[in-house]
């Protein structure tokens, strides 16, 4: 254990009363008699002042109230890792009484039973050793002698107080994989490249809650040359500056809850060859720009980019969906709580919107887009923006169809939508209502048309009615599995034309049905 009256006990860490902090001073308090610790803690919540008593700066503190002065005998340095290690998962110590056989006293010896693989220590893998006082290595050599085989290690909220200090531990780990270092506040060290031994084989690293920021970040990456998971949520990260000859194996990168607020810096990872995760939640981002291409084509940047996480942003533009569509693997985005999800009375329609407008797009907040969904987002948007684009210069005529870039650029898919489905004819147009809320009651005739021994049933249903629901009541009625039904519907004033109605989170009014209409089911 480290002398607490030591001068070297500056930039170590203590705890004291179950609060963590670092030591910033060591040394007299005038008119107090006796050695003082000055400590910066980690919750500055629990610190009385910056450093400054009486009028005299003794130590300074990143918070005005986030300093204190403790006696010595309070703090808590911490012990070995090995210590540690032994308290968590090494043997209970041996239990022994006496019992009395006649003239004989026999000492009986028992044993608590403890797992094998946590008795024996150079068998285990995953350790985990969070919270229990770890401030160093210890002897030289005693963790490889005695457990040289983790390849999982959590150090979060320790008493390690420098990158030299983790790496006097996992230099001796050489299998070590992922190490876990949350709520620890490290020391920079005066020359990473120096220590990449101690981490030769690291892929995963997670620093949440740690207070570095990326310039930091860039500056400890020579440390890590295998890394491929880095977690750095909940910091003080505002700027993002481009790796250049580092992190080039990165395949997630978690940068949540930190204080980010343009999505622009996103583009200083534009380039990083692996990167195929990226977690962006909440920040304050309210825009993302991919400045390299014009709608309608492939961005160059976060090329492997195939999950996207920007959930509790400040998102409230589509013109930010239409960004993510330029972005050439991404399959699956997370965005919920942020104003655009709140942006229509529907959740449903800005579900449909979404989908629509990211061409590759399989998983949207984590519920898979099955190719039906996909095929009546399309359609639908394709409808419901069809009288806009005749507007902006659009036609069904091929040759004639000329729509402006204010159009192309709000709607970057649209023509790509008409080459797929075809454009939307006048009678489709003249039908939408994609916003109607009206509650009316429709008086809707239902029939089936491949069963003619089943009567025709009338049925008042309110067009806000989702079609799922209309299964759900036709089930009730026909004895017949929601599933395995197809609905359509005809309107006299589409004579001869049968409207498919393909999603079952849409309502009645979606689709433009009005009173009087022909409900079609089959199954």
């Amino acid at each position: 254990m480290i002398d607490p009256i030591s001068s070297d006990a500056i930039g170590k860490r203590i705890i004291c009363d179950g609060e963590c902090a670092t030591v910033r001073y060591v040394g007299n308090v005038p008119p107090t008699q006796g050695p003082w610790l000055g400590v910066e803690w980690d919750n500055p919540q629990r610190g009385k002042h910056d450093g400054t008593h009486n009028g005299e700066k003794y130590f300074t503190c990143s918070h005005p109230t986030g300093g204190s002065f403790i006696r010595p005998k309070k703090a808590d340095f911490g012990v070995d890792f090995l210590t540690a290690l032994n308290k968590r998962y090494g043997l209970k110590v041996e239990q022994t009484e006496e019992l009395v056989l006649g003239k004989r006293t026999v000492e009986l010896v028992g044993f608590e039973s403890v797992h094998e693989e946590q008795s024996q220590l150079n068998k285990l893998r995953d350790i985990s050793l969070r919270e229990c006082g770890v401030s160093h290595a210890g002897d030289k050599e005693d963790i490889y002698n005695s457990c040289p085989n983790i390849t999982i290690l959590n150090l979060s909220k320790n008493l390690l107080s420098s990158w030299e200090n983790v790496a006097d531990i996992t230099k001796q780990l050489k299998e070590l994989q992922s190490l876990y270092l949350s709520e620890n506040r490290l020391s920079l060290s005066s020359s990473p490249p120096t220590l990449a031994d101690a981490f030769l084989n690291l892929k995963i690293l997670s620093l949440n809650q740690t207070g570095i920021t990326w310039t930091e970040v860039l500056y400890c990456a020579a440390m890590w040359p295998s890394i491929e998971e880095l977690h750095l949520a909940s910091n003080d990260i505002t700027v993002l500056e481009r790796p250049v000859d580092s992190l080039q194996k990165l395949k997630l990168l978690d940068i949540s809850n930190n204080k980010l607020n343009d999505g622009n810096q996103l583009h200083a990872l534009g380039y990083l060859p692996r990167l195929s995760q990226l977690i962006v939640s909440n920040n304050n981002i309210s825009s993302f720009n991919f400045p390299d291409v014009q709608f309608g084509h492939t961005s160059v940047m976060l090329s492997k980019l195939n999950i996207l996480f920007v959930n509790g942003n400040n998102i409230s533009q589509w013109s930010v969906i239409n960004e993510l569509n330029k972005l050439e693997s991404l399959q699956s985005l997370n965005c919920q709580n942020n104003p655009l999800m709140e942006s229509a009375k529907n959740p449903e329609t800005v579900r449909q919107l979404i989908i629509a407008k990211i061409a590759k797009l399989k998983v949207l907040n984590r519920i898979e887009i099955l190719a039906q969904e996909r095929k009546g987002a399309e359609l639908d948007y394709r409808k419901m923006f069809g009288n806009d684009w005749l507007k902006a210069g659009g036609s069904q005529n091929p040759d004639l169809n000329k729509p402006n870039v204010e159009f192309l650029t709000a709607h970057p898919r649209y023509l790509e939508l008409i080459k797929k489905f075809g454009a939307p004819d006048e009678g489709e147009l003249k039908q939408q209502q994609p916003f109607a809320l009206k509650n009316q009651l429709l008086m809707i005739t239902i029939k089936c048309p491949d069963k003619p021994d089943q009567k025709p049933i009338q049925k008042k249903l309110p067009d806000s009615m989702t079609v799922q629901k209309v299964k759900g009541l036709l089930y009730r009625l026909l004895k017949v599995p929601g599933s395995e039904m197809k609905l359509s519907y005809e309107s006299a004033k589409m004579e001869g034309r049968e409207i498919e109605m393909e999603n079952d989170l849409k309502p009645l009014q979606f689709y433009s049905v009005e009173n009087g209409d022909c409900m079609l089911v089959r199954w």
